[in-house]
């Protein structure tokens, strides 16, 4: 499921994982966003006032994950790859493969629900938890920076927004990378 690292990624992967490394690049990836922040500077917000039980969900992940037989996501680009991959909400989490350079996923590659919890939103809408699933869910590679961000934000992420709509989506669970 997992594509080859190469000796060198793998220890990056390694050395990101040590706390205070990965604490130094969140506070020099937070600076380097603060430009962005700035043309937002109120984040919206509305409350969920729908009964759970009543209401469609859909998956966001920012794990890298595609279909098999689905273009992966651009791992050349030192900026990452703002484009997404549509994952029909009926999909044998077997078919899933992840491609994504940035973490380490062996976890994932094993359970896919570690990073797309699938199997446990359908358990919850079987059980009546939720009211349904959306009939499609979102993969994004989450390495995103440079003058990318702004096709990320401008053009990609209103696009899947628009389809959740589509969808009859009441909230979407997002799972980081």
């Amino acid at each position: 499921m997992s594509e080859q690292r190469t000796p060198v990624e793998r220890l990056l992967n390694r050395v990101y994982a040590i706390p205070a490394v990965a604490q130094w690049w969140a506070r020099r990836s937070a600076r380097r966003t603060e430009a962005l922040v700035a043309l937002a500077p109120e984040i919206p917000f509305t409350p969920f006032t729908r009964r759970l039980a009543h209401a469609t969900g859909a998956l966001i992940t920012t794990g890298g994950i595609h279909l098999a037989d689905q273009m992966p996501f651009d791992m050349s680009s030192p900026d990452g790859d703002p484009s997404y991959r549509e994952i029909p909400g009926s999909v044998d989490p077997g078919e899933i493969v992840i491609t994504h350079k940035y973490y380490d996923h062996s976890d994932a590659d094993e359970d896919l629900n570690v990073i797309f919890p699938l199997d446990h939103l359908r358990d919850l809408a079987n059980r009546g938890v939720i009211g349904a699933l959306a009939p499609r869910h979102f993969g994004f590679m989450g390495h995103i920076d440079g003058d990318l961000v702004q096709t990320l934000n401008q053009e990609n992420a209103p696009e899947v927004a628009a389809k959740l709509r589509a969808d009859g989506v009441d909230f979407a669970f997002l799972t980081p990378a």
